[in-house]
C-alpha cells in the first residue's frame, strides 16, 4: 500500500515539474534584442521594400532584401547542421483587375522549414511581412523604410530561427516572410494555397505584423502588453456546424480562438511580466492582415501585434507637418519590446513542435444531470489527457484535470450547463496540444 501511494506520489510530481519546462525559460534569454536591431537596420537600408520596387538591384528594393533574408537563413540552416530546408515560394500577380497593383510582378515569400522528427507532416508558422509601403501604396519608387511595419515582425522571425534552430522537434516550424501584405495579402494567400496543395496538416499560423512600437498615437507607453488577435470560428463551417452552435455553445471557440488562448496561458505561465491581450476580433477594425488567407482556407491563425499604434508611423512618407513628424522610421522602433514580443512566439513554437496532436473528435452529454461526461479519440504519442473548463462569460480555460492515459472521463458535480469544456493532449515530456472543443455530443 505504502510503496502505491509513493509511485503516485512520484508520478505526480513528474507531471506537475512537466508543467514548467527549463528549455522555454532558455529561450527566452536567448533571444537577442542586439541582433533583431542589427537585421531591422538592414532592412531599412534598402530604401523601400514596396513589393513592386526594383527587383535587381543588390542595395535597394524588394529583390535586395529578400536575397539578404533568403542567405540568412541560410546562415542558420548552416549553423545546425543544415536542418532548415529554405526555398523561394511565389505567384504571379497582374495590374489587370488589381487596384493596389501599378504592374504585373512575382509575388516572393522566403520560406525556411525546420522538419520534425515524429510528426513531419505537422507545421506551426511563424510569418513577418517582407514588404513595406509610403503613402501612396502605388508609389514603389519612394523610401518606405518600413522600420516596425514590418520589419519589426519580420526580423523577430528570423530571430525565432537563430534561436529553435538549436533545437530538435517532434513538429515541424515553418519561418517565413511575406511579401504583398500591402497590396491585398498576396504573399500569405500563396503560400496558404501551397500548404493546402502539398497536403500540410497546420497546427497554426503565427502573423507577427508591428512588434516594436510602444507608444501609440493616444499617448499611451507601455512596454509590456501586446493583442492577440483571432476569429471566433471558421468561415469553413459547415450549415450544420452553425446550427448545432445554438444549442451547444462554441461562438467564440473555434480553433483560432484556441490557438490565442493557448498563447495566452504559455506567456502567463513562462512570462509573467507580460500582458498578454486576447482581441475577439478577426483583425483590427476594418483591417487585415496575412493570418486572414489562412483563415479563409480552414487553418487556425491569429495575429501577434503591439498594443498601441501611432498611425502617423504607418503608411506614411517620411516628412513633418505642423510640427508632426511622419514615417515609419527606426528610430520609433523599441528593440527591447521587439525582443519580448520575439519571445512570446518562439516558446509558443516551440510548445506546440514539442506537443502531441490535439484529438480530432470530443463527444460531451451530461443533460440533466450533475456531471459532465466526456469522450475523445486516443492520440498517438499522447502519455494522458488534461480536461479544461471554464465560465461561459470567462475568456480563458480557467480550470483543469489531469485524467491520465484514459479516452472518457466524468468530470462529477459539474452541471454541463453552466461551463465550456475542451481536452488536450500531453506528451510524455508534459507539452500540451492545443485545446480540441467538443464537436458531437452523446
Amino acid at each position: 500500500m505504502k510503496k502505491s501511494i509513493l509511485i503516485i506520489l512520484l508520478f505526480s510530481f513528474e507531471f506537475i515539474f512537466a508543467q514548467t519546462n527549463e528549455k522555454i525559460y532558455q529561450i527566452v534569454d536567448n533571444v537577442s534584442s542586439e541582433r533583431i536591431q542589427k537585421d531591422i537596420e538592414t532592412l531599412v537600408n534598402f530604401g523601400t521594400r514596396n513589393t513592386f520596387s526594383d527587383t535587381l538591384s543588390n542595395t535597394r528594393g524588394i529583390g535586395a532584401a529578400r536575397r539578404w533574408i533568403k542567405s540568412e537563413f541560410e546562415t542558420i540552416s548552416k549553423g545546425c547542421n543544415n536542418c532548415l530546408k529554405v526555398f523561394y515560394q511565389k505567384d504571379f500577380v497582374t495590374k489587370k483587375g488589381n487596384n493596389r497593383v501599378p504592374h504585373d510582378a512575382w509575388v516572393v515569400n522566403v520560406v525556411a522549414v525546420q522538419k520534425g522528427t515524429k510528426y513531419p507532416n505537422r507545421y506551426i508558422i511563424m510569418s513577418g511581412d517582407i514588404d513595406s509601403r509610403a503613402s501612396d501604396t502605388m508609389d514603389f519608387t519612394t523610401d518606405a523604410p518600413g522600420a516596425n511595419d514590418n520589419a519589426s515582425g519580420m526580423t523577430g522571425t528570423m530571430e525565432a530561427a537563430r534561436v529553435l534552430s538549436k533545437y530538435t522537434f517532434e513538429n515541424s516550424i515553418v519561418y517565413v516572410g511575406l511579401s504583398g501584405e500591402e497590396q491585398g495579402l498576396f504573399g500569405g494567400a500563396g503560400l496558404a494555397a501551397y500548404a493546402k496543395e502539398k497536403g500540410w496538416d497546420v497546427i497554426g499560423v503565427l502573423n507577427n505584423d508591428m512588434i516594436g512600437n510602444i507608444e501609440g498615437v493616444d499617448g499611451v507607453i507601455d512596454n509590456r502588453t501586446f493583442r492577440i488577435f483571432s476569429e471566433p470560428v471558421p468561415p469553413t463551417e459547415t450549415e450544420k456546424e452553425r446550427n448545432a452552435r445554438r444549442f451547444y455553445g462554441g461562438e467564440v471557440d473555434g480553433i483560432s480562438r484556441q490557438l490565442a488562448r493557448y498563447i495566452h496561458k504559455n506567456v502567463k505561465t513562462y512570462m509573467p511580466e507580460m500582458n498578454p491581450m486576447m482581441v475577439y476580433r478577426l483583425d483590427r477594425f476594418g483591417r487585415g492582415g496575412h493570418h486572414r488567407p489562412f483563415n479563409d482556407l480552414g487553418f487556425a491563425g491569429i495575429r501577434i501585434m503591439e498594443a498601441h499604434e501611432n498611425y502617423t508611423q504607418q503608411h506614411q512618407d517620411i516628412r513633418e507637418e505642423n510640427g508632426v513628424k511622419y514615417g515609419d522610421v527606426i528610430a520609433h522602433v523599441n528593440f527591447g519590446y521587439a525582443k519580448k514580443l520575439t519571445a512570446v512566439n518562439a516558446i509558443n513554437l516551440a510548445s506546440l513542435a514539442w506537443a502531441p496532436p490535439a484529438p480530432k473528435t470530443v463527444a460531451i452529454g451530461g443533460m440533466v444531470e450533475a456531471a459532465a461526461k466526456l469522450k475523445w479519440d486516443k492520440v498517438v504519442g499522447a502519455k494522458g489527457y488534461k480536461i479544461y473548463w471554464r465560465d461561459t462569460t470567462s475568456p480563458t480555460w480557467d480550470y483543469s484535470r489531469y485524467v491520465g492515459d484514459v479516452t472518457e472521463f466524468t468530470l462529477n458535480g459539474i452541471v454541463i450547463d453552466n461551463y465550456f469544456f475542451g481536452i488536450s493532449s500531453v506528451g510524455e515530456n508534459g507539452f500540451e496540444s492545443l485545446v480540441t472543443f467538443p464537436n458531437s455530443v452523446f
